[in-house]
């Protein structure tokens, strides 16, 4: 008994010193073992440790609980990371836990659940500072020195509402303390201030971000009364992980996996892909199938394959890259789209004739023979092209239709250079075997 206490002291104090790492070693035990250990935990320690797991871990943990201690977690960690576990657990032991709850902990959950994914509604916080456009500038002074001296967080800015709670304006600091104390704080406000529907999507939050540099931006209902704010830092932070998990979405993994998730969950999150990938890499090998004999006389030619449906590969992966990265930055749209196709269309043409002179010079070099190093070099410059297009065409077809644009555009990327490079180089040599045996 004594070293069951012994150990859980352990954990205990590893959780309260470096939560962070914590986390990642529950992360490595299946649910049910690390179930367990936050049963023996304090709930509080217990929600140290969940609240720096990935959503998807945490639910898994949750739900190997029992009610009562799962709502003691739950109670603990913060609203929206309550509100990203409650999306992934179970609807039946969603149901039981919520009556468990607090009544306004609840409300809170189920108002951020309520806005859709990626939104201002989900990211925003409620602990803003607002103040009545009849309040005095005395009022707010001392309610900040109050803040001040209960070592407080510091309001970001400060807002001025109306009777409806509305939201009127913004106050300015350097205003603020310059004002006499009696002055009304509406006198000195700010009135045009930009703020953003709970509705708003990340994408625009970033853009704005981007371009006004703002350290908060207020989130304001259809009759403008003020229900919360988006810290700049979330936007940066809601950034980042999109970036992490796009970069792991484009090459067909998960973005819910980590690098210390178990094995198993590793495991089911890319196999599908893989399988898919199989799928399309047996497409272009039957391009190559049907060359076979060809290819069998010509055995030179099974040399350049690799090389031209690589050269696609990278080309393709750069455009898919910027693409990507300008649909986040809202640097594309509709009315640009076609205009950025038509660009990354020209590209394509003059890297393709670059690399193709280059290519086609070193098979002229090698075999002495230039008709090879004209099918070389025609191969390449159509691969090249087919790669920007694509590249450009992919993610903008997947937003089209309602998919996140990165989800393993890489695989049907390399599945197009692939097919295209194989067939241009392949029928281009067909079309002119004459002069290549």
């Amino acid at each position: 008994m004594k070293k069951k206490e012994a150990a859980i002291e352990l954990v205990k104090s590893f959780i309260q010193s470096d939560p962070v790492r914590a986390a990642q070693a529950l992360e490595t035990l299946p649910p049910r073992e690390a179930s367990q250990l936050i049963k023996d935990l304090p709930p509080s320690v217990a929600a140290q440790a969940m609240e720096n797991l990935p959503p998807q871990e945490a639910s898994a943990i949750l739900a190997e609980l029992s009610l009562a201690e799962a709502a003691e977690v739950l109670h603990r960690i913060g609203k929206y990371q309550a509100a990203d576990i409650f999306r992934r657990l179970s609807p039946d032991f969603s149901k039981a836990v919520i009556p468990l709850l607090s009544q306004e902990f609840s409300k809170d959950v189920s108002e951020i659940l309520a806005y859709p994914r990626e939104s201002a509604g989900r990211m925003m916080h409620t602990d803003f500072l607002a103040f009545r456009e009849n309040s005095k500038v005395r009022e707010v002074v001392v309610r900040l020195r109050q803040m001040a001296k209960k070592q407080l967080p510091a309001a970001t800015y400060c807002y001025v509402v109306d009777a409806d709670s509305a939201l009127a304006g913004v106050l300015n600091m350097r205003d603020l303390l310059l004002a006499s104390p009696e002055t009304s704080v509406s006198d000195i406000m700010i009135r045009d201030v930009v703020r953003v529907s709970p509705f708003t999507d990340r994408e625009e939050l970033v853009a704005m971000a981007a371009r006004r540099h703002y350290l908060a931006v207020p989130v304001t209902e259809e009759n403008g009364r003020l229900i919360g704010i988006v810290n700049t830092k979330n936007i940066i932070a809601s950034t980042e992980e999109e970036a992490t998990e796009d970069l792991q979405l484009l090459f067909g993994g998960s973005a819910e996996e980590r690098a210390s998730s178990p094995a198993w969950f590793k495991i089911t999150r890319r196999l599908p892909w893989l399988t898919i990938n199989l799928a399309t890499a047996f497409l272009a090998g039957s391009v190559v199938a049907m060359f076979e004999d060809f290819i069998a006389r010509v055995a030179v030619l099974a040399v350049f394959l690799p090389i031209i449906a690589g050269q696609g590969g990278n080309a393709g992966t750069q455009t898919l890259a910027v693409v990507i990265r300008g649909m986040l930055m809202r640097e594309v749209a509709p009315h640009n789209a076609w205009q950025l196709v038509k660009t990354e269309l020209f590209v394509g043409l003059v890297n393709g004739a670059a690399i193709g002179l280059i290519t086609a010079a070193a098979a002229v070099l090698w075999k002495g023979n230039p008709w090879l190093g004209l099918v070389v070099g025609v191969s390449m410059v159509v691969n090249m092209v087919a790669a920007g297009a694509s590249g450009a065409m992919i993610p903008l077809a997947m937003k089209r239709l309602g998919y996140d644009p990165a989800h393993s555009s890489g695989i049907f990327l390399t599945t197009v250079t692939d097919v295209v490079g194989f067939f241009a180089f392949l029928s281009t040599a067909w079309l002119l075997q004459g002069k290549l045996i």
